[in-house]
Parts: structure tokens; sequence; C-alpha cells
């Protein structure tokens, strides 16, 4: 018993090499207006929800374990996240997006935030349009979709890996497949890496390490999408867009596509 007991926690250390200091997999969660518990007066929850258009939560916020990628069976649940021309928030961009509530230093050394993204074949997002997806309000890091400024055409159905606006890494974005992401963020050195795997596969470091500003006060980080208008190229149908997985994490890297229980 004692053999089986240490062979099983030395699989469980290679497993989940971390230290989960925000968990952002809404395990805690019955349905997204959850999220509406949360006010500058009363700080609960894993997430600030302020930053949304003028519906019911449930217009652009909800949670199902359909939404989660399948291989990860430490998140009972996923979240879809919806924009439309209702989902304006002090702006004319379209925007649904949750900041972490916390006081762990997720804006320290080196940390790596996880998630998992994909697009289905319905509400499908606009090509034609700029998407900036999961980012810090510096954009020292970020994923992008669709067309961006600068670039050749008025279409591009490319997901992006971005370093202070510059593409470091692409691929096509197929309806229904699992991207798993990692941002490697060393907030003493100023780099970043970005790290990825599809479905079940274990993340891979895939690009970096790159120099930037990594700024971040702890409570810029935008779960979501921000779609930026575009005269005569604006796409007018809603879009969903789904994660799974959210968590930051210190110490090792976590590469298994199952989160830490």
């Amino acid at each position: 018993m004692l053999g089986y007991v240490t062979v099983l926690s030395a699989l469980t250390s290679a497993v989940f090499a971390g230290t989960v200091i925000w968990d952002g997999r809404f395990n805690e969660m019955t349905s997204s207006a959850d999220l509406n518990k949360w006010s500058w007066a009363n700080q609960v929850g894993n997430y600030q929800y302020y930053i949304h258009g003028s519906g019911d939560v449930s217009r652009y916020v909800n949670l199902s374990p359909n939404y989660k990628n399948p291989a990860d069976t430490n998140s009972k649940q996923g979240v879809k996240i919806t924009i439309d021309n209702t989902a304006k928030w002090n702006s004319d961009m379209w925007r649904t997006e949750l900041i972490p509530q916390t006081k762990a230093a997720i804006n320290k050394g080196t940390v790596y935030y996880h998630f998992s993204i994909k697009r289905s074949t319905t509400n499908v997002p606009s090509a034609t349009n700029e998407h900036q997806i999961c980012f810090f309000e510096s954009h020292f890091t970020e994923l992008k979709y669709g067309w961006v400024n600068g670039e050749q055409g008025v279409s591009n159905t490319n997901l992006q890996w971005m370093v202070s606006g510059q593409s470091k890494w692409k691929v096509q974005l197929e309806a229904d497949v699992w991207h798993n992401v990692a941002y490697e963020i060393n907030f003493s050195s100023n780099q970043v890496t970005f790290w990825h795997s599809t479905g079940a596969d274990p993340l891979t470091k895939t690009a970096g390490p790159f120099s930037t500003s990594t700024s971040s006060n702890g409570a810029d980080w935008h779960l979501g999408v921000l779609r930026l208008p575009r005269q005569g190229n604006d796409g007018t149908g809603a879009e969903d867009w789904y994660f799974s997985g959210v968590y930051v994490e210190s110490g090792s890297l976590t590469t298994s596509v199952v989160s830490p229980a």
C-alpha cells in the first residue's frame, strides 16, 4: 500500500505541477446569475462583472458542462460568452468580459494564465472585425481573431497570439476545436512565452520567450472578447465564444489539459 501511495503521489505531482493562485473555472457557480452578486461595494466571487451590455446576464454569459473541454475532467462546466449589438460598455465596441476578483499575486514573479478557447458552427465570429481576446489593459500579451489593422485583405480567420501588437503565432480557428493556452509571464524579467495544444493533448512551448513590458495591476486581465468597430465591414450577427479550464498558477507549469483538482 505504501508503494502504491508513493507512486500515485509521484504521478499526481507530475501532472499537476504548480500551485493554483486564482481559480476561474466556474466550479462553484450554479449559473451565470451568480455574477450579479458582485459589485464594487460587494466584491464577492471569483469574477468582477461590469463590462457588458444593458441586457440580462444570461444574454452575455452562460454556463454549462457542454461548454467545457471534455478532456478537462476537473472542470465541472465551461462558459459561453456572447457579444452582440447590445453588448456595448462605454464605447461602440462589442464586448463581454470578466475580470479576476482576487488579492492573489497574479501579477508577480512567474505565473501561468491557463484557459481553453473554441468557437462553434453557430453565432460564428466575424472574420472582418478585430477581436481582442483574453487580454491585459496594456495589451502586452493577448489573442486576436479576425482582420487586424494593417493587414492585407479584408478578413482573417486566424487565431493569433500577439505580443505588444506583433503576431508571434497563428492557426486557423476551426469550429469545435479546443485550443488550450497558457501565457507564461515573467513579471520580474518582462518576458512572455506561449504554450498551446488542441483537444486533449498536453501543452507544449510554442513561441517565446519574448521581451515586453509586462504591465499589470493584478485586476486588468479580461477573460472574454472585445470586438472593434470597422465601418463598412462590421459583422451584424451575435457571436459566441467558449472558454474552459480558466485558472492562474505559480511555480511549475501544469501541461496537462486536466486542470488541478
